[in-house]
């Protein structure tokens, strides 16, 4: 086991998100390796009514010594027809894009974009690919079996399959969440109903309230869909920004709430 300085801002920040991290989700978990801190494994459900429904999909993150400074990597190991396996992923969330990465983010963070750009297209963007759906789904079948050299059989991590109440479950969660930072209903709902979703519905929303409410001041709330992304921080406006220029679908939509450290 490595020795680590116990005040360094990195080693205390990793070890709280570990001891953050230590259960898994329905969606995802994620843990680092028991000799280096700084290198953590993850395992991801397929988000579900897409074409990485039912799939399982493991990979590395890689932080640097002054993390959470700078951006984490992310590497997928499963093969799954939307990432490159063991190339670094490029995201808004990555090492790629550091002018973009925001101290606060987390690797809790990382893991729920990673999820939300899963059904997204690539765009040319480095480490993404553009399989056809059949493609990805016999991946998703195939992603089952699959197993890590240093965790072993990672679909284990799941004791409990989720598969047929996944979607309840999600939607219960981001309405639960939007609630928790004072979103109005009506804008929990434009996340969580796709037949109802509007980014600029969203936009004008979100900006009204984040305008006469206070209660994000210790949230971020996170959109991140086809290479674009909404952030609504405290005290300021929505900004929007897209290198494609797409309209979001909404399992490319991805809701965060967490806590600044």
């Amino acid at each position: 086991m490595a020795l680590y300085n116990l005040r360094n801002p990195a080693v205390k920040r990793l070890m709280r998100e570990a001891a953050e991290l230590s259960s898994p989700t329905e969606e995802y978990h994620a843990q680092p390796l028991s000799d280096n801190l700084f290198e953590w494994h993850f395992t991801l459900r397929g988000p579900p009514n897409t074409d990485f429904a039912g799939g399982v999909y493991h990979g590395r993150i890689t932080l640097p010594p002054d993390y959470p400074m700078k951006p984490p990597s992310i590497i997928m190991l499963t093969p799954n027809g939307r990432f490159e396996v063991n190339k670094k992923i490029c995201l808004s969330i990555s090492g790629h894009h550091p002018e973009s990465w925001q101290p606060s983010w987390s690797i809790r963070t990382a893991l729920l974009a990673l999820i939300g750009f899963m059904p997204t297209h690539g765009n040319g963007a480095i480490g993404s690919l553009d399989y056809t759906p059949e493609e990805r789904r016999q991946l998703a079948l195939k992603s089952r079996e699959w197993k890590c050299a240093d965790c072993g059989d990672v679909n284990k991590v799941f004791e409990k399959d989720f598969t047929e109440s996944s979607d309840e479950v999600l939607t219960d969660k981001k309405m639960y969440e939007a609630d928790e930072v004072g979103l109005s209903n009506d804008v929990a709902k434009l996340l969580c109903e796709p037949q109802q979703f509007s980014c600029q519905n969203v936009e004008q929303e979100a900006s009204a309230q984040l305008q006469t409410n206070v209660p994000v001041r210790r949230r971020t709330v996170f959109f991140a869909h086809d290479g674009a992304a909404l952030f609504c921080r405290h005290n300021s406006e929505p900004s929007f920004s897209s290198e494609t220029g797409s309209t979001p679908s909404f399992w490319s939509l991805v809701l965060m709430f967490f806590h600044s450290l």
